[in-house]
């Protein structure tokens, strides 16, 4: 069957049939870190939100060029047009050269998304390899007159461009409301308008990311990049631009505005948002100093962390809640997500010691399509894994024969959990990263004192048994008696 997915534009504030531009090629833009700190936990859920987006759109047939920019240059303090560019201020106090610094913090993004099992976009453009691009574009709009130079720097003119279009059509704003939230700041006696921003900045001396221009030696304002990245790789429109919900204003509202200033009408036709990380109800963000790095989580080293938690209980974390709705961190919402993640990956495993009967209990022809529909509402990744908790009970419930599968049902489960589980939520098999050969050692020493203790009991000698069995809890192991003998799994 045919699947139509569904996706919420937030541009026209309603849900939407996916229908690309040019199929079966799909073009699709993310705005991605600014690279002067380690990557949080707020970081994580964007990319994970369109990982799964990319996943879903190739599974379904798409040729999709995702394009996920690094933004190393222009992202100046407190996101606006003054202040220092938050890079060269990590490079000034930590004495190093700001391309140093891109480059160091970079490399920690990757390697935080590769535990995250986030698969790596087709594209990872810089903002300072495209200077070229984002001059130009401030050219195109000078040209259309919707920006003004003034010493040295070039703006937007929003009032202008707003009296001819619509600026804050994303986010819902309208001018008055933009200039009364508008901060005085150092500088602004340059703009026409407080609500004007940036397209190009002259450099102050001290200043030491620098280009030439028609204007100024100086560097692109923060907005222009993903506009002129974005139209480079994937034309002058493309199907979905994604980000952050954080991001709607002012910089993707800056972005349309930049669009269709540059070229008479907007770039993106499906707007994607995901919804924020949360601490008790507060943003987590490095503005505010109260998030928690990634690689924290990992080796449970925040003072707010009761234990480690493994990156595949942060994907899944992350996806036991819409994308559009938020999360909150807690301790107790963290390891309820491991125990569900750890209850599916028993579930699976349990495929294995099912003995298929010649008639089935349990009616599971309808799980595929479910889960198709729960993800094709919009990427409802909560609803799928409640359908694939209710196939784990019914997995369960035929491994301790109170349910019987036939293989064909066993085949249908193993398919539908590779496919919904494993390929599109992304969730990994971390026991495999290591050593499988010592895993596989281990597996048989636990089987094999298990062994002994089934001899202990069948002798009578309660006092082995226990003690076999309360050393193995002692170190983690769960066992379960069965008909057949015993079962066991590893609960850390």
């Amino acid at each position: 069957m045919e699947q139509k997915l569904y996706i919420y534009n937030t541009l026209t504030r309603r849900k939407e049939e996916f229908v690309p531009l040019h199929a079966p090629h799909v073009g699709m833009y993310v705005c991605g870190p600014t690279v002067y700190g380690d990557p949080h936990l707020g970081h994580a859920r964007p990319a994970i939100t369109f990982d799964l987006v990319f996943r879903y759109l190739r599974h379904l047939g798409y040729k999709v060029r995702y394009v996920r920019n690094i933004t190393d240059v222009g992202h100046l303090e407190h996101d606006a047009d003054e202040g220092e560019d938050k890079i060269a201020k990590k490079a000034r106090v930590e004495q190093l050269e700001p391309m140093e610094v891109a480059q160091y913090y970079t490399n920690r993004y990757h390697k935080a998304m590769e535990a995250l099992n986030v698969l790596p976009p087709s594209i990872e453009p810089q903002a300072s390899g495209h200077i070229i691009e984002q001059i130009e574009l401030v050219k195109e709009i000078l040209a259309n007159g919707y920006a003004y130079e003034s010493e040295g720097s070039v703006y937007f003119d929003v009032a202008k461009y707003n009296r001819d279009h619509h600026y804050g059509k994303l986010s819902g704003r309208n001018l008055d409301d933009v200039l009364n939230t508008t901060r005085e700041l150092d500088g602004q006696q340059e703009k026409r308008n407080p609500a004007d921003f940036a397209l190009w900045k002259a450099a102050q001396p001290e200043h030491i990311m620098r280009w030439p221009s028609p204007w100024s030696d100086g560097f692109p304002g923060w907005h222009c990049e993903c506009t002129a990245m974005g139209r480079k790789y994937l034309g002058a429109h493309f199907d979905i631009h994604g980000g952050g919900m954080d991001l709607i204003f002012p910089h993707h509202e800056c972005e349309i505005a930049q669009s269709v200033a540059s070229q008479g009408d907007d770039m993106v036709h499906y707007w994607m948002h995901n919804n924020m990380i949360t601490i008790n109800g507060t943003k987590m963000g490095k503005s505010l100093g109260n998030f928690i790095t990634l690689e924290q989580f990992f080796k449970g080293t925040h003072p707010m962390l009761s234990q480690a938690y493994s990156p595949m209980t942060i994907r899944f974390f992350i996806l036991q809640a819409h994308y559009r709705g938020t999360v909150d961190f807690s301790n107790e919402a963290l390891q309820a997500a491991e125990k569900g993640m750890l209850r599916l990956m028993e579930a699976y495993d349990n495929l294995e010691r099912i003995v298929p009967a010649a008639t089935s209990t349990a009616d599971v022809s309808g799980l595929r399509q479910k889960c198709y529909d729960a993800m094709n509402d919009d990427l409802n990744t909560p609803m799928v894994i409640a359908h694939l908790f209710d196939a784990a009970k019914t997995i369960n419930s035929a491994n301790d024969k109170k349910a019987s599968l036939t293989a064909d049902d066993v085949a249908e489960l193993r398919s539908v959990f590779d496919l919904f589980l494993f390929d599109l939520l992304g969730m990994g098999r971390e026991q495999e990263s290591g050593n499988a050969a010592r895993e596989e050692a281990y597996a048989h020493a636990v089987d094999m004192l298990l062994e002994q203790r089934m001899k202990a009991k069948a002798a009578k000698d309660w006092t082995t048994s226990d003690a076999i069995r309360n050393r193995l809890a002692e170190l983690g192991f769960e066992v379960k008696d069965t008909k057949d003998g015993f079962a066991w799994r590893l609960l850390k």
